[in-house]
């Protein structure tokens, strides 16, 4: 029987509660003090318990805003973090840091990213393809295969970098990001450790959501929706997070609302983006999406998966655990639910992930 949780987070998948996201228009060529934005006071406050702190900003590390190409020539916007005292005439480990999905760097990702480089490493948050400020075009597109590959262009530029140890990289994957970076670990050996916090496998998650004939009447108005975008009918959108607190029903959905919409998290233009709705069309390609078969050709290099006792996506962290080969670890964190490790630094484990990077790629 599917555990009590994970049917929940099929409920929550049912309303595109994971799929959020808020974009940017421009591109990479913020100034330095320009890359971690202020909250937007302008919006509810939030909850800003157990230190919530998504647009954290280091005094110790210099942030500085980049761009590089993915493997199918794609301008992937990102974030370098470099501690400031670090000694750039000698090679350094690194990480790179992915976003949930459908969320962009300023959401979470650059948190991590400079906890990190507190800690002594070179850091790269980015924009999933398609997302934020990165290439791809329609914006929202659904392409687990691109946002796979964006982690190995990320492992690119910074193997470019002087003061960088290209053989010494690691891999923070949040949320869906851990689904992603877990799919391209499996064909890119660079990425010598891999973590997840809160990871979710969208293509199970959404394989499992339904019946076969749901199935069945979502891929048939899937097809009729491209038929009649073809002939010119306007793009439409599917999923996220709710827009209002009385849009939030459930209780997911309000942790969602809770970052996503208040400027506790919310980045970004919300109506003129389509915030948190990937494209009808596209989003079914999930559904051809499974970062967990072969996920124990990974082995030797190690897997950390982090994941809240109370988090409905608990279960995809505990079957990948599963499956996975020696060596792995699961480290769950009592009472926090799947949104709590976006940003509530007195939850998140960040010495866990600093002690297993350390014997990682020492």
């Amino acid at each position: 029987m599917m555990p009590r949780k994970f049917s929940k987070l099929r409920r929550a998948l049912l309303l595109g509660s994971l799929l959020v996201v808020s974009l940017v228009p421009g591109g990479a060529s913020a100034a330095a003090h320009d890359v971690i934005p202020a909250p937007d006071k302008s919006l509810p406050a939030g909850d800003l318990s157990h230190g919530a702190d998504n647009f954290y900003q280091s005094k110790s590390v210099d942030a500085t805003a980049i761009s590089f190409s993915n493997a199918y020539d794609m301008k992937v916007a990102g974030n370098l973090f470099v501690p400031k005292t670090l000694d750039k005439t000698q090679k350094h480990p690194a990480i790179v840091v992915g976003h949930p999905m459908g969320a962009v760097k300023e959401q979470s990702a650059n948190l991590y990213a400079q906890k990190m480089a507190e800690r002594g490493y070179v850091t790269v948050s980015f924009d999933l393809s398609y997302w934020g400020e990165s290439a791809g075009t329609p914006k929202n597109s659904v392409a687990p295969d691109v946002y796979a590959d964006d982690y190995s262009a990320a492992i690119d530029y910074l193997s470019a970098l002087p003061y960088v140890d290209g053989d010494r990289i690691g891999v923070i994957g949040i949320c869906a990001g851990g689904g992603f970076a877990i799919s391209e670990a499996k064909i890119d050996p660079r990425m010598k450790a891999i973590a997840t916090v809160s990871m979710v496998d969208m293509g199970s998650a959404m394989r499992s959501m339904m019946t076969k004939e749901q199935r069945d009447g979502l891929l048939a108005a899937t097809a009729a929706e491209r038929t009649a975008e073809s002939q010119g009918a306007p793009k439409k959108y599917v999923g996220g997070t709710p827009d209002t607190a009385a849009e939030a029903t459930d209780a997911m959905s309000k942790d969602f609302y809770d970052f996503y919409r208040t400027a506790r998290g919310s980045y970004g233009d919300l109506k003129a983006s389509h915030t948190t709705h990937p494209t009808m069309v596209t989003n079914v390609k999930f559904l051809n999406f499974y970062p967990f078969e072969g996920i124990e050709t990974i082995a030797p290099r190690p897997l950390l998966f982090i994941a809240g006792t109370e988090a409905v996506s608990l279960s995809f962290s505990q079957a990948a655990y599963e499956k996975a080969a020696e060596p792995k670890e699961l480290y769950l964190v009592k009472g926090a639910n799947h949104v709590d490790l976006y940003d509530r630094t007195e939850l998140i484990p960040f010495e866990k992930l600093a002690a297993f990077f350390q014997k990682a790629l020492s």
